[in-house]
C-alpha cells in the first residue's frame, strides 16, 4: 500500500481505505493523541448518527485540531465521519455548522460514505469557495463520479483561477478526453488573459492537449466507490 499523508492531500485521504489511513496515522501520533484518537473512534462507533443537539463524535471533530496537531487533524476528522458512519444527512449538517477545516474533512470523506449523488450540493458549494485547500479537496474522486459535464468543467476552470493544480483532480485525464466543450472554454480563457497581456497558466495548457480527441485514451478508472461500487461519472456521449 502506498503510505497516505495524513497532512491533508486531498488524493490521499479520499482514495485511502479508513482501516489504512488509521494505521498511518496512529503510527505517526503522540502517545497523548493516539490514545485520544482511540477513545474518540470508539465513540463514534458506539453512538452512530445523531444524539440530541449534537453528537459526542461532532464534538470530537471540533477537537481534532488541537488534539492531533493541525498536519494530522484532516484524517483524524476523515476517521470520525467513518467510524460513526455518519450519512449524507449528517455529513450536511457537519459542513455546514463547522470550520472551513471541518468542511474539508467532510469533502474527503465523501468517496467511502455516500454511494450516490445525494451529496453533491456540499461538492457544490465548496466549489463556490476560494478556500484553495477546500476546492482542492472538492474536485476529488466524488465529484469526479457525480459531476455533471457543465458542473465539472466550471470546477476545472475554477482550479485554474485561483491557482489549485489541476494534479487534485480526479480523473481529470478521462473526463478530458475528447471534450471539446472543455477546449473551447480553456482557449476562450487562454485569449481573454492573453489580450489583457496576463500570462497563461501551464496547467491549462496542459488540460488542452488531455482534450484532444486524437490522443490516446486514458485507461478506464478503477471503481472507487464505497465497498468497491462504481460510480457515474456525468460523462457526455
Amino acid at each position: 500500500m502506498h503510505a497516505p499523508d495524513t497532512r491533508g492531500t486531498p488524493q490521499s485521504l479520499a482514495l485511502t481505505q479508513p482501516a489504512d489511513l488509521r494505521v498511518h496515522l496512529t503510527a505517526h501520533l503522540g502517545p497523548a493523541a493516539r490514545a485520544w484518537l482511540h477513545r474518540a473512534l470508539d465513540e463514534a462507533a458506539a453512538n452512530p448518527g445523531s444524539h440530541g443537539p449534537i453528537s459526542v463524535w461532532e464534538l470530537r471533530i471540533a477537537e481534532a485540531g488541537r488534539r492531533c496537531g493541525p498536519e494530522h487533524a484532516d484524517a483524524a476528522r476523515v476517521l470520525i465521519l467513518h467510524a460513526a458512519r455518519a450519512d449524507a444527512d449528517a455529513l450536511t449538517r457537519v459542513y455546514f455548522q463547522g470550520t472551513a477545516a471541518e468542511r474539508r474533512a467532510v469533502v474527503h470523506a465523501l468517496p467511502h460514505l455516500v454511494p450516490g449523488p445525494e451529496a453533491l450540493p456540499l461538492v457544490e458549494d465548496a466549489l463556490r469557495t476560494n478556500d484553495t485547500r477546500l476546492l482542492a479537496a472538492a474536485v476529488g474522486p466524488y465529484a469526479a463520479r457525480h459531476l455533471d459535464p457543465h458542473q465539472w468543467r466550471h470546477a476545472v476552470l475554477k482550479c485554474l483561477f485561483t491557482g489549485v493544480s489541476v494534479d487534485v483532480v480526479s480523473d481529470l485525464a478521462r473526463r478530458a478526453h475528447r471534450d471539446t466543450e472543455l477546449a473551447r472554454m480553456l482557449g476562450d480563457y487562454a485569449a481573454e488573459r492573453t489580450a489583457a497581456g496576463r500570462s497563461v497558466p501551464e496547467d491549462l495548457h496542459r488540460v488542452l492537449t488531455l482534450t484532444d480527441p486524437t490522443a490516446t485514451p486514458p485507461a478506464p478508472a478503477a471503481p472507487r466507490g464505497p465497498r468497491g461500487t462504481d460510480g457515474t461519472d456525468g460523462k457526455e456521449s
